[in-house]
């Protein structure tokens, strides 16, 4: 057998670049590039190797372990997970500056490969700078923390072990049901070792994305539970957009006459406009929505994990309504005893619609979906409309983005008030044109993830909305947009602190404590000059006072050459209704008659749950 001799780092690397897939009939490299941050772990051989293909596999540097993990999360997010980002650090602190991403990551099922710098095998030069000693354990290190948060995981030890473990940690990001980051830990002394590695092992290897069938058992069973639902609702999840199977859930909704509400993760599945929409669910979503969960018999989840945001914390349903839950992952079909349909959405739903052809739900519970919508819709009109109000809200700001974004425009969004906001105002005008991280609810996605996605598909612009929170937090891949000519605009939304957080607090009869700047320990509650500091990064900006001004720069920062920032401040107070209930932590006792009332209404809304697992 011929061989091919090269260190391990070498070997890592020239795999990855003859991996590839299939993009709408095109072939194109399943890794089309690495993150990178060196320090010493991966400088002199990672990085030695990465620099011999660049023009194979593109390297790109980022300001923070983090952010560029993110922006690896945010790719593979743009293009509904059939593209992988490497993102790879050195030991120590820079690795662990990936866990959070990592767990963005793996709460909302996507792929990145995360390839971590490591102590030496040999353990000769112990403890070496940035080194955590653990004195029981002398194997254990930071990567360790990686195994709460990956959903492959691994430390190559002798250089042969990556024969086996970069086609598992491919297989796993790949497979539709086990889909998260993968990590591997490369120890500084064993990226150094040659070996003879079969030629094979470097063989140009294209793979496909399985689609799993669903059990013909449980496929009719759920026929049976369908056909005798009197009033139905279908839940369409993130899944089912990365099975690609938007206009498939759409035309089966519209050919049987069910609504058709999104999660946080599934919205964009399919436009506003569609006639089966029937608008977001949940604590973030709509009074449409929400009110036809109330009423269904029987509901049809695609490719959702059901969490609380979706579920109100499991009060949005009838306590006798029946589920069917059509998922990849069995663990996701499992919940909450749903009739499980494990299977791929596209080729499920499909193989469902053939199956039920001929049958459409009550045509009074179709129409009656239509005009719950419409109500929703003349509600956002009236919220979005300029007022006299010195300062606009954010259902205002959303509404003129919106308005003026391009039909297939990127809105990114992930933490604070803008989630909820951009979740009810955002009129989705073409399919997977909308990003909401909102399972992890990471600050600090936003921005990275605009650099990200602007990578992945320059036909398009991304648009990023934050709070000056998450400004605050994680910015400075602006400059690194700047830098390597990916371009987003990002909406900054001033409101003068954490003040979604501030909302709740008082909601459940707190004080205004350490949110709000002028609720904090500070000496002067001053604002940032944000439009400054981002022109400090390249970027081209713009402060705005008024809607009208909103517009008019919108439209300018489509034309601009580079990232654009537009800053404009906006109400702390005023939020668009919602109406499902959330369950969170009430202090049983306190000193504040405000916060006993909100204890003993958390504990009423708490006989409303669903018992469930």
């Amino acid at each position: 057998m011929t061989a091919v001799r090269c260190t391990m780092a070498q070997a890592l690397v020239r795999y990855l670049c003859n991996q590839f897939t299939i993009v709408d009939g095109a072939r194109v490299p399943l890794f089309p590039g690495v993150f990178a941050i060196f320090g010493h772990g991966n400088v002199t051989c990672l990085s030695e190797a990465l620099e011999a293909v660049q023009d194979t596999l593109p390297t790109w540097r980022g300001q923070n372990e983090q952010s560029m993990a993110l922006a690896a999360i945010g790719f593979a997010k743009s293009v509904q997970r059939r593209q992988i980002m490497v993102a790879a650090s050195s030991i120590g602190p820079g690795a662990l500056n990936m866990v959070t991403a990592a767990g963005v990551a793996h709460a909302n099922r996507l792929p990145v490969l995360l390839l971590a710098g490591d102590t030496f095998i040999n353990r000769r030069p112990d403890p070496v700078m940035q080194q955590v000693e653990h004195y029981d354990n002398p194997t254990t290190n930071v990567n360790d923390a990686f195994k709460a948060v990956t959903r492959y995981w691994d430390r190559i030890v002798h250089p042969e072990q990556i024969i086996s473990s970069l086609p598992q940690a491919v297989a796993t990001m790949l497979d539709p049901a086990d889909c998260g980051p993968a990590f591997i830990g490369l120890p500084q002394d064993v990226q150094e070792m040659a070996w003879d590695y079969p030629e094979a092992f470097f063989a140009e290897t294209v793979h496909d994305i399985p689609r799993p069938r669903p059990d013909r058992g449980r496929l009719n069973e759920a026929v049976r539970m369908l056909k005798a639902a009197k009033r139905p609702l279908i839940i369409a999840g993130g899944g089912v957009r990365y099975s690609g199977a938007g206009q498939v859930v759409a035309a089966f909704a519209l050919e049987h006459g069910i609504p058709l509400c999104e999660t946080i993760a599934g919205k964009g599945g399919v436009t506003h406009d569609h006639p089966a929409h029937a608008g977001p669910i949940g604590i973030v979503g709509s009074t449409s929505a929400n009110a036809l969960a109330a009423q269904a018999d029987v509901v049809l989840a695609i490719g959702t994990r059901l969490m609380d945001f979706t579920t109100g914390s499991w009060t949005c349903f009838a306590p006798d309504a029946k589920f069917i839950s059509i998922n990849a992952a069995r663990w996701d079909a499992a919940k909450h005893r749903a009739l499980p349909v494990v299977g791929d959405a596209r080729e499920s739903v499909e193989e469902l619609s053939a199956a039920v052809a001929g049958w459409r739900a009550d045509a009074s519970w179709t129409q009656h979906g239509r005009e719950e919508f419409a109500k929703w819709n003349a509600l956002l009109d009236g919220y979005q409309k300029p007022s006299n109000e010195p300062v606009p809200t954010y259902a205002q700001v959303v509404g003129v983005v919106n308005r003026h974004a391009g039909e297939r425009d990127l809105l990114i969004a992930a933490a604070g008030g803008i989630p909820g906001e951009v979740m009810k105002n955002w009129r989705v005008k073409a399919p997977n044109s909308f990003d909401c991280e909102f399972g992890f609810s990471c600050m600090g996605y936003e921005i990275a993830a605009g650099w990200g996605a602007a990578m992945a598909d320059p036909t398009r612009t991304p648009i990023v909305m934050i709070g000056d929170g998450t400004y605050m937090m994680m910015n400075s891949d602006i400059y690194s947009s700047v830098l390597s000519g990916h371009k987003f605009i990002l909406i900054v939304c001033d409101n003068g602190g954490y003040a979604v957080i501030n909302r709740l607090q008082n909601a459940k009869g707190g004080a205004s404590f350490n949110n709000l700047l002028k609720d904090c320990r500070v000496k002067e509650a001053f604002g940032v000059n944000f439009t400054q500091h981002a022109q400090s990064m390249g970027a081209l900006t713009r402060h705005v006072e008024s809607l009208a001004d909103l517009g008019e720069a919108v439209e300018w920062a489509k034309t601009t050459d580079r990232t654009t920032v537009i800053t404009i401040v906006s109400d702390a107070f005023a939020w668009t209704p919602g109406d499902a209930w959330w369950d969170v932590g009430v202090p049983a006792v306190s000193a504040r008659e405000s916060v006993r009332e909100a204890a003993a209404a958390q504990q009423e809304g708490r006989k409303k749950q669903r018992v469930g697992v």
